[in-house]
This record gives structure tokens, C-alpha cells and sequence, in this order.
């Protein structure tokens, strides 16, 4: 199985759009805590949602239990914590809110987890991937 993982800081839209076509993505899964900001440009909820399918026939779906606390996210940005303290405190809400208990993991095959930032390193979407491969074994992991 393999799960991509995407953030559309730092990109154009043809170049977000090409990169899940490239990959053969099948299903852009959201899990940014605001998706509805305007500086989320072409990637606001319902923009997005129509883009992904009209462009690239791409299935989208928002799991808001995979984005940070509003708390986790302003406590890193206003640097009261570290990326450490980030990572334990996000790992332990992932692992509080079961929210894999409720899915059925194959939503994960080819598809792609969102989020802002550009690069996946200390960024959430790294830490849910890694997260994941505990519960999907045979999972390989591509930042795109």
C-alpha cells in the first residue's frame, strides 16, 4: 500500500494538481484544522473538493480528527513549545481520539494526506503517516 502525503505551501496550483496526477493519488484526504481560510487559496474546502474531481477525477475528504488542537498548533507557532513537545502532545491526541478504530484503512491505499506546510518534515501530516504505519504494516510513505 502506499500513502502520499502533500502540502500546497509553496505551490502553484498546476504544479499541486500535477504532482497528485503524476502519482496516481485516488483520494486527497484533508487534515488541516482550517481549511476554509482564504489563505488557503485554491485549496479552500469546497474549491478544492470540486478542483480535485473536475481536474483529475481525485475523490476528497476532510477527517478533521486528524488535524492538530487549535491549542497543540498556536502553543508550536508561537514557539511555547518545541517540535518535540509538538510531536508528543499530537501522538497522544491521534492515539486519544481512535479515529482509526472508526475507519476502514483502505481509505489510506493511494491516497494522499493534506495539509499547508510545504515540506512534510516537522509538519503533522509526517507524524500521522508515521502513525499509520503502525496500524497498516505493508504502508510505504511518499512526500510528495
Amino acid at each position: 500500500m502506499v500513502l502520499f502525503t502533500i502540502g500546497f505551501g509553496q505551490k502553484s496550483a498546476r504544479q499541486f494538481f500535477s504532482l497528485l496526477q503524476e502519482n496516481k493519488v485516488s483520494r486527497v484526504i484533508d487534515i488541516r484544522l482550517n481549511n476554509s481560510s482564504q489563505l488557503a487559496g485554491y485549496t479552500k474546502k469546497p474549491d478544492l473538493e470540486f478542483f480535485l474531481q473536475a481536474i483529475a477525477g481525485i475523490d476528497y475528504i476532510h477527517i478533521e480528527d486528524f488535524a492538530p488542537t487549535k491549542e497543540i498548533m498556536d502553543g508550536y507557532k508561537s514557539k511555547k513549545i518545541n517540535w518535540q513537545a509538538y510531536k508528543k502532545q499530537y501522538m497522544e491526541l491521534i492515539a486519544a481520539r481512535k479515529s482509526l478504530e472508526k475507519l476502514d484503512l483502505n481509505i489510506f491505499d493511494g491516497a494522499c494526506l493534506l495539509c499547508s506546510e510545504p515540506t512534510a518534515e516537522q509538519c503533522h501530516r509526517s507524524l500521522l503517516a508515521e502513525y499509520l504505519t503502525t496500524a497498516i504494516p505493508d504502508v510505504r510513505i511518499v512526500h510528495l
